[in-house]
């Protein structure tokens, strides 16, 4: 939407405008999610029930982004689609210098909660007896991962299967223990994803592949062979 409404809204906050317009759309469809996904009185709803509505929400939105590229101009579709495959080609200082600031602080925020999100992995009930107000802890790492990923989604576009393989090799390698998750899933992801975008740049020379589509081919055989070790659940 906001390439292709962008200019005529006239709106400019610089390098923030961008990530700003991300992070506007994503608190809009995870409110929607977790608002048409609550079935109990208390609020709470079914881990299934957040996935199929999740799903539903996605392919909405992806109806609107293709009937947006449907009716853009050509320099308007072609932005559209190369932010659907995902790309590093349209990276510059000032991205640079905005995705590094919001990532650090995010990171930083996440940390501070490495040891209440341990006490949750052996259960809610078990959580709030030892103090941990498991309400409150979701919707505030649950913000912290939306803003964060919608500002790196916004320079970038949607690259697939970084953010899902990397944190459950680490659990292989090392453990569940978030402090750790969340520090290594920063420098493993980023590694990766410099690797792979150095690929998509050499590999159809003078052409640059988008990168999306690197991570996706490796992505999908390697998340297949998690899937497939039955010693490990997720």
């Amino acid at each position: 939407m906001f390439y292709v409404f962008g200019a005529l809204l006239k709106i400019s906050l610089g390098a923030w405008t961008l990530p700003l317009a991300a992070c506007a759309g994503g608190v809009l469809s995870t409110y929607l999610v977790f608002a048409l996904a609550q079935t109990r009185n208390d609020g709470r709803s079914s881990i299934m029930l957040l996935l199929l509505t999740g799903l539903s929400i996605n392919a909405l939105f992806m109806s609107g982004i293709g009937f947006l590229s449907y009716v853009a101009r050509d320099p308007q579709a072609r932005s559209i689609i190369y932010w659907n495959l995902g790309t590093m080609s349209g990276a510059s200082w000032n991205s640079v210098v905005v995705l590094g600031l919001v990532t650090a602080i995010g990171t930083a925020a996440a940390l501070s909660f490495g040891k209440p999100l341990n006490a949750l992995m052996i259960g809610e009930q078990e959580a709030l007896a030892l103090g941990v107000n498991v309400g409150r802890l979701k919707w505030v790492v649950l913000t912290i991962n939306v803003l964060m990923v919608a500002v790196a989604t916004a320079f970038t576009g949607i690259i697939s299967f970084v953010g899902l393989i990397v944190p459950h090799i680490l659990r292989i390698v090392r453990g569940p223990d978030n402090r750790f998750l969340i520090s290594g899933s920063a420098l493993l992801g980023g590694t990766l994803l410099s690797l792979a975008d150095l690929i998509a740049r050499m590999c159809v020379r003078p052409a640059e592949l988008p990168t999306g589509i690197v991570t996706s081919v490796v992505g999908v055989p390697v998340f297949l062979s998690l899937l497939g070790r039955r010693q490990y659940l997720f």
